[in-house]
């Protein structure tokens, strides 16, 4: 299968496209974006890598046409990971410059897929994308991310920039890409409209109440419009503040102690299916 038949994407103006793998039909489908400037050019997440990414931009017509005259000029790519899940970082190794928070860049780099929590089914994958594939065959790769970052930092694309938020507690390396001058927010799965998981290896109830009243405040600011996440539909200010406002009130030691065992017991599944390195 080509990656003109893998993926899909549409264009939700002002240099934004929303990319999605059509044939892995699961909630964890991941949403892929791409954001243009005039600089730098930068993806944020990649999926699960199964066909070239990178090819897809460029036979798509998103980015400058492999084999062009003006390869010299063409923009820098940049692969930004929200976090290593495998759901987001599976496409990284098809990039030549790749960045992600410094507290899961050593899990990147081994190819730790206990961290990446990988967890794929042949069912959920509907047409196969090369013949005699199949899941349990799937890994994250190694990558050696070109670029670190942690809280603060800027990512420049010439005529917009994206500030990264470190907002731990799905994961310990979570982050969002904030575009403070168009008030749109890049979540990942810090918050998604949907049942936030904070069930995982390296999940945390606590920092994930630290964060959600830094996206609470965010909204107060009047500094988010619009939220653009790792899975399902895009939302605004309004339903943000919501869902950050409704695990901050469900997080009590019920809860504490439900998350516990589930986490115990998904431990316990991804340490006998996956490796702590890649082969």
């Amino acid at each position: 299968m080509s990656a003109l038949e893998w993926y899909a994407h549409k264009s939700l103006g002002d240099g934004i496209f929303w990319i999605q793998e059509r044939f892995y039909e699961s909630g964890n489908r991941a949403n892929i974006w791409l954001v243009r400037g005039s600089e730098q050019d930068v993806v944020i997440d990649t999926g699960l890598g199964l066909r070239s990414l990178p090819e897809y931009l460029y036979s798509s017509g998103l980015l400058q046409d492999f084999g062009s005259k003006e390869d010299a000029g063409r923009r820098p790519l940049l692969a930004v990971a929200t976090h290593v899940h495998f759901d987001h970082s599976g496409g990284l190794y098809q990039f030549d410059q790749v960045a992600v928070h410094r507290a899961e860049a050593e899990a990147l780099a081994r190819g730790d897929n206990f961290e990446t929590v990988t967890w794929l089914s042949d069912s959920e994958v509907v047409r196969a994308p090369s013949p005699g594939w199949r899941a349990r065959q799937f890994r994250v790769q190694a990558v050696q991310p070109t670029l670190i970052l942690q809280d603060g930092d800027v990512i420049n694309l010439g005529d917009r920039q994206l500030t990264v938020m470190h907002m731990p507690g799905h994961s310990r390396g979570s982050i969002c890409l904030h575009d403070k001058d168009r008030k749109v927010l890049f979540s990942g799965d810090v918050v998604y409209d949907g049942s936030l998981i904070d069930w995982l290896p390296y999940s945390r109830i606590s920092d994930y109440v630290g964060t959600c009243e830094r996206l609470i405040e965010l909204v107060d600011r009047g500094l988010v419009e619009k939220v653009l996440p790792g899975h399902f539909n895009t939302f605004g200010a309004e339903r943000l503040f919501r869902l950050a406002s409704n695990y901050i009130s469900k997080a009590g030691i019920c809860h504490k102690v439900s998350t516990f065992a589930m986490r115990s017991l998904a431990s316990l599944a991804l340490r006998v299916t996956n490796p702590r390195t890649s082969p």
